[in-house]
């Protein structure tokens, strides 16, 4: 009877809108009690709030959300705000001392600090290339003579750790800073260099070798940061190539210890163990260098943040530094909702895809195997003394990264990408060549070797 009547004054209230409310009450009665009894079969905690009870909650929900998000703006303001009277404050004082003039220190005062940093890719070149010479030693004691999988193994799994070190390094550089997270780099990196020297089976250097990646991982990204940190604008191409030049004179270090492992089975034991002397010297070095300005105000330490800039720009870079460094605390926290598929979108699609394909196609490229495995190769060419090759090898690739360094603000990067990827190809060409073409095996070998040397000259 109650649905008739409903289902008939709802029509009666479709066709007649424009009946006077006292008559089309009634009808609202029944139609909201309807909505209420949908609701709670729908929400089975409907039954246990009344509509107006509910409204309360959710806007007692709404306004401490509202009230949350205030604080944070307020705190925000307030850090930024001590920002700029500290800024003004540094303006003034150098205004009554008459100093305010714009004064370029140039790249001296942030040389050392980037040196040494770089210094930690010493140890990336020098695992590189520490087995390159030795691994037929390292295969004859550990009981794997001969197995070319087990050898390309040994010398390439410290990849595998970096990998995995380098995903952590964001994390280490945010919550430590850049000098806590270069000490703590150390850790693994010299543990990892005891730990081959000393071992006695597969597993064993494997397990080192994995250490040692992961300190080497962390240094790829956290050595890049460092030096474009505290390096000034003007001079962060010239300074952010002495990464790379360490990197060289750590292979050229590497190769030439162990020329001596042709004469010496087990000399390869204590070159590694001579690893494991750079990460005492650098965990200790960098309590003394200075802190990265961006983390320090990042961290909230803002007057620890302007000395360093001080001290390694000039004190008339202050205010333009602290200036950027506002923008990115203003912007820091905006992209927490974004997602990694925004990268396949539009304007991202096309930078990510162009970053990532020349990161992708540097390691088809063929450097790699070159610095891991030119002794053998040059072994298999017929050259007696491989490791003194090898060397050579070391050489021509620092002559290329002095060569960079030269160019770098000379050419711009785009161009030495486009004449560097160009000349590796035309080195490639020239290796395929000799390997495939019908020409004498003296020439072949010749042409072979000189490829392979041109590919890293380039």
């Amino acid at each position: 009877m109650l649905e008739t009547t409903t289902t008939s004054a709802l029509h009666q209230h479709q066709n007649f809108p424009l009946l006077s409310t006292a008559k089309s009450t009634p009808v609202l009665v029944i139609h909201n009690y309807n909505l209420s009894i949908s609701k709670k079969r729908k929400n089975p905690c409907f039954h246990s709030l009344s509509c107006s009870d509910y409204k309360k909650r959710l806007q007692v929900s709404a306004t401490r959300k509202q009230q949350q998000e205030q604080q944070e703006q307020q705190e925000e303001q307030k850090l930024l705000s001590g920002l700029s009277d500290q800024i003004w404050n540094g303006k003034k004082s150098l205004q009554e001392n008459g100093s305010d003039e714009a004064t370029d220190l140039g790249w001296l005062p942030a040389f050392p600090y980037a040196l040494f940093a770089s210094m930690f890719n010493f140890l990336f070149g020098y695992h590189i290339g520490v087995m390159n010479g030795p691994i037929v030693s390292v295969a004859k004691e550990l009981g794997f003579e001969g197995n070319s999988f087990l050898e390309g193994l040994v010398v390439s799994t410290f990849i595998g750790g970096a990998f995995v070190g380098s995903i952590s390094s964001g994390f280490l550089v945010d919550k430590l800073g850049c000098r806590r997270a270069f000490q703590g780099d150390t850790i693994p990196l010299v543990l990892g260099a005891i730990i081959s020297a000393q071992a006695h089976s597969l597993d064993e250097i494997l397990w080192g070798r994995f250490l040692v990646g992961l300190g080497v991982g962390v240094n790829t990204v956290l050595v890049p940061i460092y030096i474009s940190e505290v390096a000034p604008t003007k001079y962060r191409g010239f300074l952010g190539t002495l990464s790379q030049i360490g990197t060289c004179l750590g292979v050229i270090a590497s190769l030439f210890l162990g020329i001596h492992s042709e004469s010496d089975p087990h000399w390869w034991r204590t070159i590694l163990y001579i690893a494991s002397i750079p990460g005492f010297i650098l965990a200790i070095g960098m309590q003394f260098a200075v802190e990265s300005p961006r983390w320090l105000c990042k961290a909230g330490r803002s007057d620890e943040a302007i000395e360093v800039i001080k001290k390694l720009w000039g004190p008339s870079e202050v205010n333009r530094a602290i200036e950027n460094i506002q923008s990115v605390i203003r912007s820091d926290g905006a992209d927490l909702d974004t997602s990694w598929l925004e990268l396949l979108e539009e304007p991202h699609s096309r930078v990510a895809f162009i970053g990532g394909a020349l990161f992708l196609l540097q390691q088809f490229a063929g450097v790699n195997g070159v610095l891991f495995f030119s002794s053998l190769t040059f072994a298999d060419v017929g050259i007696t003394n491989s490791a003194l090759a090898s060397l050579c090898v070391g050489f021509t690739d620092l002559a290329g990264a002095l060569n960079a360094t030269y160019l770098m603000e000379k050419q711009g990067r785009k161009s030495l990408l486009i004449g560097s990827y160009l000349g590796m190809t035309a080195s490639m060409l020239l290796v395929v060549s000799a390997i495939s073409l019908p020409v004498e095996k003296d020439i072949g070998n010749t042409l072979s070797v000189l490829g392979t040397t041109i590919v890293l000259q380039i």
